[in-house]
């Protein structure tokens, strides 16, 4: 979820302030950072800097904010969502603070300045920190497009200029992906030849927050001779923001959805949410031909413009079913893969910008376990320092003596429940007859067989009695060969009585059980 604090000399700061969507609960609710072990550690960070407006960057700061009270510093277009948030929640908004991409600031013991780079929203910038004699560059999410729809691309003399530093926090979600991601001028261009040879209406889903891809899709709209309406409360919110602070200012001028019908199908294109079959999202109302303005039929086109996020494929397979069942034609980056492209860097990018800025260390963060990893393989390759591949809950040192894990503290996962922070309920009944806390998480992957589990088990316990690990996992297997669960949410009901039966079974004094289920990609399940 985003959330990296920085120390020195007893002063810190907080770096973004993300939330992740529980995928295996039920309603699929908001989970936010746990602040416990701030908070028992006396931390009260002086500054909130946020590096970007995704989702899984500030979504918690509305939430998380208000036990700080902080300055918050962000640039133009994250301020601007944040600002939106804040006053949906009745919460001040004058803690906000714009910075300019380029421009720096001082907090306490720490020197920070905002590095513009190309991601998949513009204003993504990495942090130079400053404290004391380190350096240290937290890239954010990033990525070394050549020619982005909205600003300009990296400039590699700033990033010369800061060579060497000491340390880089680096994103790592496509360090397995050799060569170099595809330039979002490349999809704009795939998808006006996309869109171009279609006759009936055509609907494009995307996330709303890639302002490069919604940019894109409406010029191949406009381009081919068609309208262009919005579907989606996200996707509007986002355009209104951005054309607030001056972007999109080529956007074509919208038609109310309710007023699509008086134009002929030829002339017709939506942008549309709902792109990871989420069930309320515009274009699921859309399979399911619950649109008050909209319907769809045989003659028109869907054409999917993201990739599947891990866990999701069941539910979007299912929505791409219910659209075939309308008679539209479905277009995707499985059959197209110009349609997509990643916001973040490959291995050959990965190379590139370490020879700018010539680290000493890196600390590879972001994505799985297996992204960690081979980021630490291309450090090594490149003679850079990675002794660590971090966890959520790590207090790592940096000092003379390099990066040392110092402690691991436990995180207990707070979802938003009832507008309230709340501790997830990992049991159900009276915890008070539980013996100690058993926190368990599994890697699953979504694939034509079925479910099946990816990597070891997760563990962390504070019970006394032995868990025999390997038997455990087995029994998770053999359920998993039967499970039937479109969704995450379903596979975790499904799982969660087996287990307590068999801790039941194993365990003299059941403990508290909290159990989590991470989707990863199903390509690690092919590497496998």
């Amino acid at each position: 979820m985003n959330l990296t604090l920085y120390g020195h000399r007893d002063r810190w700061i907080a770096v973004d302030c993300g939330m992740m969507i529980r995928q295996d609960l039920p309603g699929a609710p908001l989970q936010v950072p746990d602040l416990t072990p701030i908070d028992t550690l006396g931390i009260a960070p002086e500054a909130l800097v946020i590096t970007h407006g995704h989702e899984d960057h500030i979504g918690a700061a509305a939430w998380l904010w208000p036990q700080w009270g902080c300055p918050i510093h962000a640039t133009p277009l994250a301020a601007g969502l944040l600002h939106s948030k804040f006053a949906e929640r009745g919460l001040r908004t004058d803690a906000i603070h714009v910075i300019e991409p380029g421009e720096a600031i001082e907090v306490g013991y720490f020197a920070l300045r905002y590095l513009p780079l190309t991601h998949s929203i513009p204003e993504s910038c990495a942090l130079l920190i400053q404290a004391g004699e380190r350096r240290i560059l937290h890239t954010g999410d990033w990525k070394l497009d050549p020619a982005p729809l909205l600003g300009a691309p990296i400039d590699p003399d700033t990033y010369r200029a800061i060579a060497p530093v000491d340390l880089v926090v680096g994103d790592s979600t496509c360090a397995p992906e050799p060569g170099h991601s595809r330039s979002e001028s490349e999809v704009a261009l795939a998808l006006e030849s996309a869109i171009a040879p279609l006759t009936g209406r055509v609907v494009v889903s995307c996330f709303a927050s890639n302002l490069d891809r919604v940019l894109a899709i409406a010029r191949a709209a406009d381009r081919c001779g068609r309208r262009i309406s919005l579907m989606g409360r996200s996707m509007e919110r986002m355009v209104r923001i951005a054309q607030g602070l001056g972007y999109l200012e080529d956007f074509p001028p919208l038609v109310p959805v309710r007023d699509l019908g008086y134009l002929p199908a030829e002339e017709v294109l939506v942008i549309a949410t709902g792109s990871q079959g989420e069930p309320r999202a515009a274009l699921s109302r859309l399979a399911a031909g619950r649109h008050p303005h909209f319907e769809l039929m045989t003659g028109d086109s869907v054409i999917f413009s993201a990739r599947a996020i891990p866990g999701n494929e069941r539910l979007i397979e299912r929505l791409k079913h219910a659209l075939r069942l309308t008679g539209v034609t479905l277009l995707d980056d499985i059959q197209r893969p110009g349609l997509h492209a990643s916001g973040h860097p490959y291995q050959d990018e990965l190379r590139t910008f370490y020879e700018w800025v010539s680290p000493h260390r890196l600390l590879p963060v972001h994505g799985e376990a297996r992204h960690q990893k081979a980021h630490q393989a291309i450090a090594r390759e490149m003679s850079i320092e990675a002794p660590l591949t971090p966890h959520n809950g790590d207090l790592i040192r940096l000092d003379d003596q390099g990066l040392q894990l110092e402690r691991h503290y436990r995180l207990t996962p707070h979802i938003i429940d009832q507008d309230k922070i709340a501790p997830v309920v990992g049991a159900e009944g009276d915890s008070s007859t539980r013996h100690g806390q058993l926190f368990l998480a599994i890697s699953v992957a979504a694939t034509e067989q079925g479910w099946t589990r990816i990597g070891r088990l997760m563990l962390d316990d504070s019970h006394t009695s032995p868990l025999d690990e390997a038997s455990l996992a087995d029994r998770l297997d053999e359920c998993l060969e039967t499970a039937q669960g479109d969704s995450l949410a379903d596979l975790r009901a499904i799982l969660y009585p087996d287990l307590m039966a068999w801790l039941a079974d194993h365990l003299h004094r059941v403990p508290d059980v909290h159990f989590q289920i991470f989707a990863v990609e199903t390509q690690a399940v092919m590497e496998k």
